[in-house]
């Protein structure tokens, strides 16, 4: 079983910023995937499924992305899911708008989300890294830069990304991220 973890902050003032691209990815794959309708569980929104075979659960913690990791810790131990089956979706500054990128563990990059999670379940999960461009400035100029709309050229872009992601998922969950990655590199995001 896979624990599938979309990161963002819950209310309808976040919805469709940056920093809740991970609510909008786990929402696709639950539609893609046919899951059952989220329910309230775990501090979070978790709803259920199969992936070419695998059972999975995708969680959209609401907590806040600064407390992610209780969620997230909730879920995992409830099911016994170990940080290898766990696959965190997130926005990342440091990709571009148009780059998606993977890995297993590594540091958290200023994200408070995935310092929260680390402090819970450590860091050697799966993460899907959604760029959402850097601000120029630091400190409130980030604040307001993850917490801002995407435009609506970068909302295209989310979207196509979006659909690579659902396209290779099976990959990931099959094969690991070292493949998802060479697939996920092969496609033109522009």
């Amino acid at each position: 079983m896979f624990l599938i973890v979309g990161l963002g902050n819950p209310g309808a003032e976040y919805d469709g910023t940056r920093h809740n691209a991970g609510f909008m990815v786990a929402d696709a794959i639950a539609d893609a995937y046919h899951f059952s309708a989220f329910k309230s569980k775990f501090d979070g929104l978790i709803a259920e499924g199969m992936i070419d075979g695998e059972k999975c659960l995708l969680l959209k913690p609401q907590t806040y992305m600064n407390l992610s990791g209780n969620s997230v810790i909730k879920a995992a131990s409830f099911y016994k899911i170990l940080p290898a089956q766990i696959i965190v979706i997130h926005d990342d500054m440091d990709l571009q708008s148009n780059q998606i990128k993977a890995k297993i563990g590594g540091g958290a990059g200023g994200h408070n989300g995935l310092k929260s999670i680390d402090s819970h379940i450590g860091n050697g999960y799966n993460r899907i890294r959604l760029g959402v461009g850097h601000p120029k400035g630091v400190g409130e100029d980030v604040v307001n830069h993850v917490l801002s709309r995407f435009s609506k050229a970068d909302a295209e872009l989310l979207q196509h990304r979006i659909e690579i992601i659902i396209k290779y998922l099976p990959i990931l969950l099959k094969k690991g991220v070292a493949d998802f990655s060479n697939k996920i590199g092969m496609e033109k995001i522009s």
